[in-house]
């Protein structure tokens, strides 16, 4: 009797027990759940945030140097004007064409400062009527503008010469991961990465941060950098600051990567069931 009597008792604690035994191991599981979700999201947001090393209040000198420069083969509208247009007419002669129509721009057309477009060549040179061959490699448009001016000036030909220069052509291109992919017109002297892929709607979800590409190509030579938007050493790379014909593409992160493969085979695979399945039941019909 007395063993029924605690076996009786025994069954009848058992639950009561279970119960404290099961939740403290409920609890550890939801806090471990709880714990990696916001692991996760923490992980997740400090692959997507730019810049996560800068402080606040911090600054950072300005290189002065990192302006768009002329290079061989870029074409330049340019425009010298005077108080007096007959004085200027020479400088703007038919040997300039016009940057929107490419058709020679006779002198009456130059003295309503149209826009002409000129063409450097190979050597870094610019040819300009009456003064000749300028070496302009490497220059800002402001300084090309000054020196035409003064040659202009020293020369003789004009006392109050005023000269316009616009890049005719200039652009970069953005590709990868990003909302609108494409090309883009350049009208300042100066555009940064972030610029850029402003133009460009910004990066997408799907875009690694910490490794966009800058392809860029200097006399003869292409060169490629990888920048990482996550660190602010992208201001110290001369490639932070574009230059025209610059190429930027940002890669997939793994994710993107691997739902694309996925989507690849699995489009394989059903293709190669749906022929599986169709020849078997060809050759079903012609047996019968």
């Amino acid at each position: 009797m007395m063993d029924r009597k605690n076996t009786n008792l025994h069954i009848k604690s058992s639950p009561r027990r279970g119960k404290e035994i099961a939740f403290p191991f409920l609890k550890h599981i939801f806090f471990l759940v709880v714990g990696g979700v916001l692991l996760t999201a923490c992980a997740s947001q400090k692959r997507v945030h730019y810049l996560q090393d800068v402080q606040a209040n911090e600054q950072i000198q300005i290189a002065q140097n990192y302006q768009i420069r002329i290079k061989p083969l870029d074409r330049l509208t340019i425009v010298v004007n005077s108080q007096d247009p007959e004085l200027a007419a020479p400088f703007n002669t038919a040997s300039s064409f016009n940057s929107l129509t490419g058709t020679p721009l006779t002198t009456t057309t130059t003295s309503s400062t149209a826009l002409q477009t000129r063409t450097v060549d190979e050597n870094g040179d610019l040819e300009m009527p009456v003064i000749g061959t300028i070496h302009c490699e490497g220059l800002t448009r402001s300084e090309l503008a000054q020196k035409i001016a003064d040659m202009i000036r020293e020369g003789g030909y004009i006392k109050d010469p005023t000269v316009n220069i616009q890049f005719a052509d200039m652009k970069i291109s953005v590709l990868g991961e990003v909302t609108r992919p494409g090309q883009y017109d350049i009208t300042s002297d100066r555009i940064s990465l972030l610029d850029a892929l402003s133009l460009a709607g910004d990066l997408t979800i799907f875009g690694r941060r910490s490794d966009v590409m800058v392809i860029r190509e200097d006399h003869g030579i292409r060169t490629t950098a990888i920048l990482d938007l996550t660190s602010q050493n992208i201001y110290e790379s001369p490639y932070f600051y574009l230059q025209q014909n610059d190429v930027v593409y940002v890669k997939p992160n793994k994710y993107k990567a691997q739902s694309g493969e996925i989507s690849q085979n699995r489009s394989f695979y059903i293709s190669l069931v749906s022929t599986a399945v169709s020849v078997a039941t060809l050759i079903v019909t012609l047996t019968k």
